[in-house]
């Protein structure tokens, strides 16, 4: 047995004695909600000081970080006379979050747009009519009181006095403008830039005339329809971008002169403060060679590359540029240059100032400046691998800090000082949590507590903890151990997996793993998962490793968790099942066919197949082109093993999947009926990659009975 190194030992997560006997109830999750814990809506700081608000009885309430202090801003009530007022319809309740602009005015979300509503005055002062008949992609410039938003494949924009403009002169078939490009790799999640003066916008022109159609099925009227999406898949044409830069004062659009190949990425889109460059990285369809370009924002002309990077493996842009507050010509980017996620200082000529940050860790999520410049804000897993943490790098004294010192994962927000910070945190024996602490992360005051909310419940025990593959890495595993667990009985095991880029599964949080892997240890499973090589946040080495040839680190990895689970006294080897859904779905099957006989069954929710058939941006950065790496597309084809199922095997896929299209498992279960392997096979006719809303339950529900050993 591989050497177990215990990072969390034995954690009662709320105490099981025998009055607390209750199982979760999942209905609960989609109808009552008891299960969840409190939270603290709208909580977050008011503009320029310390001062911060949240939801309390139908009302905003302010609170001085200092003091203590509490007043009420303003009422629901007062609110919707408000809003009467102004000819619009009454509130149920405070929207999610608002958008302040100044400790006086709020932007609430209303029926058809945003309003600013104005404390002291007690009345709406602006409106900002968002609400178009099939509009998307809605993108506010709060400061300057406009927004910009697409219907269909046209952008609009619409200036303070609520005039929209189409920003698209033309209609060209198969040409998008304002959408989310490459398929929201690439850390893209908005198709439309305001400049930071809000005279300018940047867009995405994204055209998929190239792209060949691919078929949906919709079969819920008499007549099933055809619902044609385009689907680049591995090796073939792409869509094409460019950036476009549209000036609000005259309605001249201009494109950025990014140049050939057209099938290249373009990301990281950022505004100089000055609004006269944009910043673009300029990614190679190989993924291997990333320029960050500056362009002139007036005439679309490329001015120079400030910097290049490149690898043997893939380079993977997921940040803008950083400007510092009160210094235009100096930016932060995020990189990995050095195998781990750290912060670079650059100067608008290109020049790298100097690496802010470094170690054998990485930097998750870059959260902000202070408003001097002076301190970084960033999130990361630089004490605690399987945690979410907040630290401060003052730039000048060049030295880091930590905030949150509890074990957990936190989500902090500081205020515009860094003097005072909000923290809502949890770990595997803390609910949710929220707090105010001080600036040398000291908890100044408790605002919400949810400890033992659950306590009427028989709640598993959960354990992470460590063990070692074949090349000394350190693989974190968590297993959830069903109420009472007595070790001199055996336990059937649930293996649930993921193993994909952008995951981590193992996690130090409240009910790590979710709700349903608590309910099945609630049935009596061991449910164990285990975070292998290709997974994020332990280096680039640990992630790529898996470049080229999918599926086999992976399942290397998670044998390592299986030979330790069979090590376990108390484990059922006779009665080892695996579930998984997306890349999860690609590895329960890989594990289910490549190790026959080790799981007797397994259930596998919109799996890739084949990754020919899947999209090409992920799938060309992990596997290359299939022309490039036929050996490797050829071993990672679960169509080539159908000969090694042994056990009982579900699949599930969603019917509308957009992202791992039906054919997937269509050809799957051919090979099978080819084979004459019996295999179980449900569809759900009208979601799309994933099961939501209250048909989850139902998934849920589906999954549970077929991994009952009573059938």
């Amino acid at each position: 047995m591989r050497k177990l190194r215990l990072i969390v030992c034995f954690i009662v997560l709320a105490g099981c004695v025998s009055a607390q006997d209750r199982i979760f109830n999942l209905q609960d999750l989609f109808v009552s909600g008891k299960l969840y814990p409190q939270r603290m809506n709208q909580w977050q700081w008011l503009p320029d000081g310390s001062d911060f608000v949240y939801e309390r009885d139908n009302a905003l309430v302010k609170r001085s970080a200092a003091s203590s202090k509490e007043s009420v801003l303003c009422s629901l009530a007062e609110v919707n006379a408000a809003l009467g007022a102004a000819g619009k319809e009454n509130l149920k309740r405070f929207p999610s979050m608002a958008h302040w602009i100044s400790p006086d005015q709020v932007y609430l979300r209303v029926k058809d747009g945003y309003v600013l509503y104005d404390i002291p005055g007690k009345k709406i002062v602006h409106t900002l009519n968002t609400a178009v008949s099939a509009s998307a992609n809605l993108l506010v410039d709060w400061e300057h009181a406009r927004f910009s938003y697409t219907v269909g494949d046209h952008l609009f924009v619409c200036k303070a006095d609520g005039s929209p403009v189409r920003v698209n002169k033309q209609a060209e078939k198969d040409v998008r403008y304002g959408h989310v490009p490459h398929r929201n790799e690439f850390g893209i999640d908005k198709g439309a830039f305001w400049s930071p003066k809000g005279n300018y916008l940047a867009f995405y022109r994204m055209d998929e005339s190239m792209v060949t159609d691919y078929p949906l099925v919709d079969a819920q009227g008499r007549i099933a329809k055809v619902k044609n999406i385009k689907y680049p898949m591995a090796g073939m044409a792409s869509h094409e971008v460019t950036v476009g830069v549209y000036a609000m004062e005259t309605g001249e659009v201009v494109y950025l002169q990014t140049g050939e190949p057209r099938d290249q990425y373009l990301c990281s889109v950022t505004w100089t403060p000055d609004e006269e460059f944009l910043l673009v990285g300029v990614l190679n369809r190989g993924q291997n060679h990333l320029k960050v370009n500056k362009y002139n924002a007036r005439t679309g002309a490329f001015v120079s590359t400030l910097f290049e990077e490149t690898n043997s493996r893939y380079v993977e842009p997921s940040d803008p540029m950083y400007f510092l507050p009160g210094q235009p010509d100096r930016f932060i980017y995020v990189s990995r240059r050095d195998g781990w996620k750290h912060l670079y200082l650059y100067d608008l000529s290109g020049k790298l100032l100097k690496q802010l940050t470094s170690g054998p860790w990485e930097i998750k999520t870059f959260a902000g400046f202070d408003r001097s410049g002076s301190q970084v804000y960033f999130t990361s897993n630089r004490d605690e691998i399987t945690g979410d943490h907040f630290y401060v790098l003052d730039l000048k004294k060049e030295k880091i800090r930590r905030i949150t010192p509890e074990n957990g994962t936190h989500s902090v927000q500081p205020d515009a000082t860094a003097t005072y910070f909000l923290d809502v945190y949890s770990n595997i024996h803390q609910e949710s949590k929220y707090v105010l602490r001080d600036k040398k992360g000291a908890v100044k005051e408790t605002l919400l507590d949810n400890k033992g909310y659950l306590d009427a419940y028989a709640l598993p025990e959960t354990r992470i903890f460590t063990l070692k593959n074949a090349n000394n890495d350190d693989l974190y595993c968590r297993m959830i151990l069903p109420p009472s667990f007595d070790s001199t009985k055996k336990y059937p095991v649930f293996v649930y997996v993921y193993g994909g880029p952008h995951s981590q599964m193992v996690t130090n949080s409240w009910l790590s793993g979710g709700w349903f892997l608590h309910y099945m240890a609630q049935k009596g499973y061991i449910v164990f998962t285990l975070d292998n090589r290709g997974t994020s946040h332990r280096g680039f080495a640990f992630e790529s490793a898996i470049h080229r040839h999918l599926g086999d680190c992976e399942v290397e990895d998670q044998l390592c968790g299986v030979n330790y689970l069979r090590s376990l006294p108390y484990a059922d080897t006779a009665r080892f099942s695996i579930d998984g859904w997306s890349y999860g779905g690609f590895m329960t099957l890989s594990l289910f066919t490549r190790c026959p006989g080790v799981f007797k069954k397994a259930t596998a929710g919109g799996p890739v197949i084949d990754w020919k058939y899947y999209e090409v941006m992920y799938g060309e950065r992990y596997m290359d082109m299939p022309q490039e790496n036929p050996e490797g597309y050829e071993r990672a084809s679960l169509l080539n093993k159908v000969d090694s199922i042994q056990g009982k095997l579900l699949i599930f896929h969603g019917a509308q999947d957009g992202t791992v299209v039906w054919q997937h498992t269509l050809q799957f279960i051919n090979q099978c009926i080819i084979k004459g392997k019996q295999v179980n096979y449900f569809i759900y006719p009208v979601h799309e990659h994933n099961v939501g809303g209250y048909e989850r339950l139902h998934l849920w529900k589906k999954i549970e009975q077929f991994h009952a050993y009573d059938n």
